[in-house]
């Protein structure tokens, strides 16, 4: 997995490749909890995750909790894996998409 932050002036979009599963999903939240403490509106660029496993899943339902929270604009912009996996545990009305 590899992480990539890009600032637009209106948005920190991070983008994330590669697979998201048990191995490095905690060091994936503790990024994007950082990230989403410093900045109002991000976008998780996830559209080049090949892969997403229930631990990966587990993160970005924390993190949209954790946004919601600290009243901040957190967008998902997905893969058609994620999708896939979102859709078949019913998630995909939960997560704010692009």
């Amino acid at each position: 997995m590899d992480i990539k932050e890009e600032n637009t002036g209106s948005k920190l979009i991070v983008h994330i490749d590669g697979e998201v599963d048990l191995e490095n999903s905690d060091a994936l939240r503790e990024k994007i909890s950082e990230i989403i403490e410093n900045n109002a509106n991000i976008e998780l660029d996830l559209t080049k995750v090949t892969y997403i496993d229930s631990s990966g899943v587990a993160v970005l339902i924390e993190s949209n909790q954790k946004a919601q929270e600290a009243n901040k604009e957190l967008t998902l912009n997905l893969s058609e894996a994620v999708l896939s996996v979102l859709k078949m545990a019913k998630l995909e009305s939960f997560f704010k998409m692009t």
